[in-house]
């Protein structure tokens, strides 16, 4: 029956070609649309977690309740042993620790008063002696003048603070925020450099420096406002993550215990839940779509091929073949159809999403203003699901259709398909 379908289906042309046509751009769309959304949902929340969040995040359980108001004075005690313990219990995991504040930045003219000054939020980072953190967060790309820090008391800050307050490489600024016990803690910084994040909620007033020079600052000797771990051998796996977050603080958060030890999955900050959920149910939204679209083309297709086919299935009915098997019969059709198509048109999806993957696109250009945290080269991501995700709307779509377009055979008369047949 099979060999009997696809024969006709070769032989004429016009039942099978604009079907598959159809069926092979919508497909060829639906895998280049997957991989690129895959693409650039993994690149920002990669790009997230290694500049904020982590893919899981120790703290202690009171930072953890105001982690908004970055409460360093809830800030991890005895860092050094906690950094120690983490990487020993879990040793296939990366653990960094870094302290976040927010404060005033202060320059002064040559007589020592006030010139200008700034509202900042700052990073303390390992710096000096450490390329992993520069190469983490990808900050040699931002680096817009001057250098990274070489040695204590030098800090970056973005061109457009720079620039606002009027500086120079070299020119000294002082600090003033709180410390970890809550009194006034100020500290003198050299600028070293100027960073540009194309983002605007960070390009407004970011600072970092090595996080050594911050704990002196703050007076924050052997802590650390919190501790990132990252998956050495895959990216973010939100269930993993929850596995781990569950099993640490099984042994050691104790609600009771306000500088307890807590450990957040990356869903549970800062309202990643929603774009985590929403990158891993993206393709089965691109799938609707592109099913009931194709399903409208392929029914009115299905109509237009039909009202050439009553002939022929007068013809079948005439030597006695019933509606059923007709039916059955179109519904076969389309599925052979929808297979051919969509091993078409995954073929050349691929092809697409491969160079979207090797090459990618620079959208630096284009994100200047952006207050989301994405890559600066947008790149496709070729996954398991990219080869065969094309079969769902492409048989689905055409097997639709031909149901839509079936049920005329229904409700034609036998009567008139005869004389259709004689005409």
């Amino acid at each position: 029956m099979i060999k009997f379908l696809l024969k006709g289906l070769l032989r004429d042309k016009s039942r099978s070609l604009l079907p598959i046509i159809v069926v092979s751009l919508g497909v060829m769309m639906t895998v280049f649309l997957q991989s690129y959304m895959s693409g650039i949902f993994a690149d920002s929340i990669e790009t997230t977690a290694k500049f904020s969040s982590g893919h899981v995040k120790v703290m202690t359980e009171a930072y953890k309740e105001n982690q908004t108001q970055i409460p360093n004075d809830y800030a991890i005690m005895g860092i050094a042993g906690v950094m120690k313990k983490l990487k020993t219990t879990y040793p296939d995991m990366t653990w960094i620790d870094r302290i976040q504040f927010g404060g005033l930045l202060d320059a002064p003219d040559s007589a020592g008063m006030t010139r200008s000054q700034g509202n900042v939020m700052g990073m303390g980072i390992h710096l000096l002696g450490n390329q992993d953190e520069i190469t983490r967060m990808d900050l040699k790309s931002k680096l817009l003048t001057g250098r990274f820090p070489v040695k204590k008391g030098e800090v970056l800050i973005t061109d457009e603070l720079f620039r606002k307050m009027n500086l120079k490489l070299g020119d000294k600024v002082t600090l003033i925020s709180n410390s970890m016990y809550g009194d006034m803690a100020m500290y003198n910084f050299e600028v070293c450099g100027t960073l540009h994040f194309g983002t605007a909620a960070l390009d407004k007033g970011t600072i970092m420096a090595d996080i050594e020079d911050v704990r002196v600052a703050l007076n924050m000797e052997n802590a650390a406002g919190e501790v990132l771990g990252f998956f050495n051998d895959s990216p973010y796996v939100d269930s993993k993550a929850k596995e781990l977050s569950s099993e640490f603080n099984k042994d050691n958060s104790k609600k009771s215990d306000q500088f307890s030890l807590t450990m957040l999955p990356m869903s549970g900050i800062g309202g990643m839940d929603f774009i985590i959920a929403y990158s891993e149910n993206a393709q089965y939204i691109i799938i609707f779509i592109f099913v009931f679209a194709m399903s409208i083309v392929l029914w009115n297709a299905g109509l237009v091929g039909g009202l050439r086919r009553y002939g022929e299935f007068g013809l079948r009915l005439a030597i006695g073949e019933n509606k059923h098997e007709i039916y059955r019969s179109l519904i076969g059709e389309s599925i052979l159809v929808g297979l051919i198509g969509s091993f078409i048109g995954i073929s050349i999806g691929l092809v697409f999403a491969w160079l979207m993957q090797h090459y990618g696109l620079d959208t630096s250009g284009m994100m200047k203003n952006s207050n989301m945290m994405l890559p600066s080269i947008i790149r496709a991501q070729i996954t398991t699901t990219t080869y065969f995700i094309g079969f769902i709307p492409g048989v689905l779509s055409t097997v639709i259709g031909a149901m839509l377009a079936g049920i005329g055979v229904y409700k034609r008369q036998t009567a008139n398909l005869f004389k259709e047949l004689e005409g």
